[in-house]
Formats: C-alpha cells, structure tokens, sequence
C-alpha cells in the first residue's frame, strides 16, 4: 500500500480513536506508531511530544506533523496530519449540529461526566509510559523533579500571574533541554 496512503489511515485511526486530546493519544501513537509501523522510536515519540507541546498548535497534530515527515517529508507530515484531524473534522461538525439540543440532558452530563474520568486515566498511563523511557537515572530524575515542582507552582500558586509565565511550559521544556546538554556535555568530559 503506498506509504502517503498509509499515513493517513493510520493517523485517522489514531484520530477518530481516541479522546482526550494528545496526552490521551499517547499510549495509542506508541503502539500504532513505534511498535506496529516502526515509524518512530520510543524516544523520537518523547522527543516529538516535547517538541509538539513547546510550539504552537494543537500536541497530536504537531506530532503527527513530525512523524510524517520523517517518514516521508513534506508531503508525509500533511498527510498524517490531515489523517489525524480528518475524523475529528467530522464527528465535531455532526456534534454540533446536535449538541445544542442535548447538552442539557441529565444522561448527556453523565456520559461527559464519565468520558472526563477515562480521559484523566488515560493521560495518567502515558505519563507512566513516558517515565519509563525518559526518567532513566537520577539526573533526569532530579530534572523530572524540578519540572514538577514549577509546573505545581505555576498551576496552584497564581495561574493567571506572573509565574504562569515565567514557568509556561515552553519555558520548561526550554529550561529541561538545557539542563539535559548540560548533562551531556559533563558527561562526556
């Protein structure tokens, strides 16, 4: 099957798949995209949700961006970028049409109430994912904790103040890489 052809199949799949948005979409991209199709290692995957997260734009598609390309350049990234949004595209639009008349519905609430619950499990296991590949001794252990700690702060201390900011999660990711080259480069001497 051709390559274009498969890229978007299996990004639609993945879109039309799964809820939550990118976190929740992780521990699906890692079997579809690392495991089935060999597309992506589990650290390039890492590398693409750091990325995705720091830049702007939506995670998921970022990532999906990224996977195409590397797989098959430009016209590779469009691919499974439109494979990806394509199914959203379209269940939102039929949602639409309809949920204005239902979301006042005591089972719809429910039903949402419940989708929210399974979204929070779902990110918490791409979080155990990730930390197995990427806390992986105790310098990355002390800049997993550092992160978590700034990124508390900013969330409970004051998130539409000046720590918001200044501890955004393009600052972080920023601040983490250079603390990692750092790393590496003492490493290596």
């Amino acid at each position: 099957m051709n390559l274009f052809l498969q890229l978007f199949l299996t990004f639609a799949r993945v879109g039309a798949f799964t809820f939550g948005g990118g976190y929740a979409m992780l521990p699906i991209l890692q079997r579809e995209i690392v495991e089935k199709k060999g597309w992506a290692t589990d650290e390039e995957l890492t590398d693409y949700f750091a990325i995705g997260q720091c830049t702007p734009g939506i995670i998921a598609v970022n990532t999906a961006t990224f996977v195409g390309y590397k797989t098959k350049g430009v016209l590779g990234g469009i691919f499974a970028t439109l494979g990806l949004v394509t199914p959203s595209l379209i269940i939102i639009t039929v949602i639409a049409a309809f949920l204005k008349n239902f979301a006042d519905l005591a089972v719809v609430q429910h039903a949402f109430g419940g989708i929210r619950a399974c979204v929070c499990v779902l990110i918490f296991n791409s979080v155990l994912k990730l930390r197995k590949s990427t806390v992986i001794d105790r310098p990355t252990a002390a800049i997993f904790l550092v992160v978590l700690v700034l990124a508390l702060i900013s969330n409970f201390g004051n998130p539409t103040g000046v720590w918001s900011y200044l501890v955004s999660p393009a600052v972080l990711v920023v601040l983490a890489g250079l603390c990692g080259l750092g790393l590496k480069g003492g490493r290596q001497k």
